[in-house]
């Protein structure tokens, strides 16, 4: 019965939460859902910021006296098992981008942007699955993918729906599994970015998560981190003679976010909803946001 309520309510673990960056994570977990199995996943998230990391410092207000800047995103998520080992995902987000006091972006001289931002195409393996006589388990795992453009926004601004650039992301997976329902992970990537406008940096990613679940729920909170390998650092004479504003997506961009999500199964384990609420804790160049989310689950096998 636990085998059971763990292959229905575990598959969902990032798509809680979507709203932390543009640049996120790979949207991939430790748990591998059996063959043929499709979960489907719209949600809904807010996030709100009214400062903002120059270089290191966090300041009060954000760039070019803009005050608080708030983001609606509607999310599609979709996973499909082709093995028990081999699985497939697909995200596409809708954004929409304002600042709350009417402030104008520097670049795209309005004070709301919306549109599809970046269509991502991922794929997940299973390489390796321990079983102790305790019934814990470690699996080892690894996951690739592709996020694009596929909305025709400006990268540049303060009100970007994103940077417009490709990114190749791969990532190692490690989880360990006690016999209490009670699971901890830790994922290593690197994504490298390409655009033919700017010159973006590469970045590390790190994640750890802790997380319990039954037959009634599944909770997990997550630290996640990506400290980028270059860039520019905002205010400094290299970030104004690159264009100021108009580099803003080669800056260096790092952070360090923290994320508790939740989800409860309301018929049949096949349908159920999700919530989160994420903030960051740390940054450098980048927004300190906080924000919530909702979703929709559905899963048919």
């Amino acid at each position: 019965m636990l085998h059971k309520s763990k292959r229905s309510l575990i598959r969902i673990t990032l798509l809680m939460c979507p709203f932390l960056s543009a640049l996120a994570q790979i949207p991939v977990n430790g748990f591998y859902p059996e063959k043929h199995t499709l979960t489907i996943a719209p949600s809904y998230a807010y996030k709100s910021y009214d400062q903002f990391y120059i270089g290191s410092t966090l300041s009060e207000g954000n760039p070019d006296g803009f005050g608080e800047i708030s983001s609606s995103i509607i999310s599609f998520y979709g996973e499909y098992s082709i093995t028990n080992w081999l699985s497939t995902t697909v995200t596409l987000p809708f954004i929409s981008v304002e600042s709350e006091e009417g402030g104008l972006d520097p670049v795209q001289n309005v004070a709301q942007v919306e549109g599809v931002q970046d269509l991502g195409l991922f794929v997940k393996a299973k390489i390796l699955e321990k079983n102790f006589d305790n019934s814990s388990k470690i699996t080892l795992g690894g996951a690739t993918g592709v996020t694009f453009p596929v909305g025709d926004y400006e990268g540049r601004g303060l009100l970007s729906l994103g940077n417009q650039a490709t990114t190749v992301n791969g990532s190692g997976i490690f989880q360990y599994t006690t016999p209490f329902n009670i699971f901890s992970e830790i994922q290593l990537g690197y994504s490298i970015r390409s655009s033919s406008d700017f010159d973006i940096p590469n970045a590390m990613m790190y994640a750890a998560k802790l997380g319990y679940y039954n037959n009634l729920f599944y909770v997990h909170t997550k630290l996640e981190i990506q400290d980028s390998t270059s860039g520019l650092d905002i205010g400094t004479p290299e970030f104004g003679a690159a264009g100021g504003t108009n580099a803003l997506p080669e800056t260096e961009v790092d952070y360090t976010n923290l994320s508790f999500d939740f989800y409860v199964p309301i018929y049949k384990n096949t349908i159920g909803v999700s919530a989160g609420y994420a903030a960051t804790l740390t940054g450098r160049n980048s927004n300190k946001e906080s924000g919530l989310s909702f979703g929709l689950v559905y899963t048919a096998r």
